[in-house]
């Protein structure tokens, strides 16, 4: 597994869908100074061996591969082709209102670490998408850390108790725009679809948002917990608060891009 250290403080985290063609501009993430690509969105291994092989130094993880999907056997027979000690295998398990065969998410999760185990995939290069106590504390024994996925940073703070010393690498989504009205738009924009999905919704209930915060695309309020925006040291500040309570890194998920800035903001 990629050390703490190696994955730097600060990555960004892309869905595959969108970086498919984009490999040669992880060269220039790479240069910035951000330590971890995030590979979002259900990839496989074939995303990571491209992005291994456009990339020097950064680690390559996946955020994450979805276990409804992806078949144990051929995931882990591309995580040894690959032998990188530059990539992180991160899984989970999707969406309820998605995978049609969702059922027992938490048996599913267990049984796919047994595969994967089995198959001579070692704990220390697994993290799991953990959102609720119970995921959390499977990732805290079963792998080697979590990495949460639209979560406030009150979440950060509780998931470090759980995990104790194991890693843990929440996403964090921003926006680079002062105007608060504009900020909001752009985000609720882009993540209108978490709504309708229940564990996400749910998680948020349980971190003290009211059903009325979580309704339709959100309530200011919960936008301005879940999304850093600002000018780029506004954000580059929030995201500093996960570190803060608890992070070891920070995915960094722009919806506008501005990467430069934010590298230079946090001191990268």
């Amino acid at each position: 597994m990629p050390s703490k250290a190696s994955l730097g403080t600060f990555g960004v985290w892309g869905s595959h869908l969108q970086w498919a063609d984009r490999t040669d501009q992880l060269a220039e993430l790479e240069e910035l100074g951000y330590g971890t690509f995030w590979i979002g969105g259900s990839p496989g291994i074939a995303e990571a061996e491209r992005a291994v092989a456009a990339t020097r130094s950064m680690t390559i993880a996946t955020g994450i591969v979805n276990v409804w999907q992806s078949d144990p056997e051929q995931i882990a027979a591309g995580f040894h082709r690959l032998a990188s000690d530059r990539f992180l295998l991160g899984v989970g398990v999707g969406h309820r209102q998605i995978d049609q065969s969702y059922e027992k998410p938490y048996d599913k999760l267990v049984s796919y670490l047994d595969h994967l185990d089995h198959l001579d995939v070692p704990a220390e290069s697994l993290v799991l998408a953990a959102l609720g106590p119970k995921v959390l504390r499977l990732a805290a024994d079963r792998t080697a850390g979590a990495h949460p996925y639209l979560v406030p940073v009150e979440h950060t703070a509780h998931a470090r108790e759980v995990l104790g010393d194991k890693l843990l690498a929440p996403e964090v989504t921003v926006v680079v725009e002062e105007d608060a009205a504009t900020a909001r738009a752009i985000a609720r924009e882009q993540l209108s679809f978490y709504f309708s999905l229940t564990n996400y919704t749910n998680n948020w209930r349980r971190w003290g948002f009211s059903a009325e915060d979580v309704a339709g695309t959100g309530s200011d309020h919960l936008i301005d917990a879940l999304v850093a925006w600002g000018t780029p040291d506004q954000v580059a500040a929030k995201l500093r608060a996960h570190v803060d309570a608890g992070a070891d890194h920070v995915a960094i998920q722009s919806l506008n891009g501005h990467y430069a800035e934010l590298a230079a903001a946090l001191g990268l």
